[in-house]
């Protein structure tokens, strides 16, 4: 949000760097990078997502998947004008993305996808280049708060996907309030301590359907994979359990 940029520009002003996520459009990118932040992280696959249901596509060829085009676009803007901000792509759906992606600042990628490139032998050439982006006519482009509100208002894909990222966000926090609320209330009690792990899956749930998929996790994307021992998108209770281990096993 505009208020979390400039929120973030005080505290890098006060030496505490600040890393900001949920961000899905250029608007947010150029404002962060014109308050100073030290780090962006966008979220390729949630970007990729939005465009599979929207447009009703399977799938996109690794360079017109909107994620990669969105980072690389912003990559681009960066180095061209000059920006310190680091470009840390997220939330990698497949090694497509990763390997188009090849050259940008940080990457945070999932474990399955690490070990896939590291049993590949193909060439993973570098696609992002601070030479090549500085050579590139792009115009620069100042978002003040007005800007920035009417672009956000004109990005249904940024707008809804930040939406959800807040509401997601804020049930957690109130989940997380209640359990702690409940955990002090029971303190020395003699609950079991699988409680602990139904408590814990129960803030992520936040719609109740019993798994918790990537947007209700909305943490780090390599502990989600971790997590997910079949891959396929949703933590159930008994594999939360299988992560934590034997002394946390879900009560049914």
């Amino acid at each position: 949000t505009w208020e979390g940029i400039k929120a973030a520009e005080v505290l890098e002003k006060e030496g505490i760097h600040c890393n900001l996520t949920l961000l899905f459009g250029m608007h947010q990118a150029v404002a962060c990078a014109e308050a100073g932040v030290k780090l962006i992280s966008p979220f390729v696959g949630r970007i990729l997502d939005w465009h599979k249901k929207a447009d009703k596509r399977d799938s996109y060829p690794a360079p017109e998947d909107p994620g990669v085009v969105s980072v690389t676009k912003i990559y681009n803007y960066y180095k061209k004008h000059g920006y310190k901000t680091e470009v840390m792509g997220a939330s990698f759906r497949n090694l497509g993305e990763i390997t188009e992606l090849a050259g940008c600042d940080l990457l945070t990628i999932a474990p399955n996808l690490l070990a896939d490139l590291q049993n590949s032998n193909a060439a993973l050439p570098r696609k992002l280049d601070p030479a090549k982006a500085a050579s590139m006519d792009i115009p620069k482009t100042p978002v003040d708060e007005a800007t920035f509100r009417k672009m956000h208002e004109a990005d249904k894909m940024a707008k809804e996907k930040l939406d959800e990222g807040i509401q997601g966000f804020s049930k957690a926090i109130v989940a997380l309030e209640k359990l702690l609320e409940e955990r002090y209330d029971a303190m020395g009690g003699k609950k079991k301590v699988g409680q602990a792990a139904h408590d814990f899956f129960k803030i992520y749930d936040l719609d109740g359907d019993g798994a918790i998929t990537r947007e209700e996790w909305g943490g780090a994307a390599s502990v989600f994979a971790a997590l997910d021992l079949d891959g396929d998108g949703r933590i159930t209770p008994e594999e939360l359990g299988a992560g934590l281990g034997g002394a946390f096993v879900l009560q049914k």
